[in-house]
């Protein structure tokens, strides 16, 4: 992968992060998303969600001199990813549909976004990883 590969791929992620809570939280103001699970999405964890979204955009040129920080990233995805897995599989979208159409998209893409963005960091770790070996 080249490195304005890899880049544009931290852009991205930090992008999807920052623009995809302010849309669909409607800036901070959609009850539902914030209250259908309300430890993790509540309104300080996506101020957390935009803040890791800047981190990465912040480190988009600087990543090959930080492979402890993408190691981060990568263990901050995979937190998502199991939170994701644990609420989707004892709650229903539909009913997170039924109530606001945004909240439901958020609830959605949130945990296929973290996984793509998981292994995006995944294999940029193993290629920084390799070429300190």
């Amino acid at each position: 992968m080249k490195t304005s590969t890899i880049s544009k791929g931290f852009l991205f992620a930090g992008l999807a992060n920052i623009l995809g809570v302010l849309t669909l939280s409607k800036f901070f103001t959609n009850n539902v998303l914030m209250n259908t699970q309300p430890d993790v999405m509540g309104y300080f964890g996506l101020i957390s969600i935009i803040l890791w979204g800047m981190a990465y955009v912040a480190v988009r040129n600087k990543y090959h001199t930080l492979p402890a920080l993408v190691a981060v990233f990568l263990i901050e995805k995979i937190i998502y990813v199991t939170v994701y897995i644990n609420w989707f599989t004892s709650n229903s979208l539909s009913a997170v549909y039924e109530q606001d159409a945004f909240a439901g998209v958020f609830y959605t893409i949130y945990g296929a976004n973290d996984f793509i963005f998981g292994v995006f960091f995944a294999v940029v770790l193993i290629k920084l990883l390799g070429k300190k070996a």
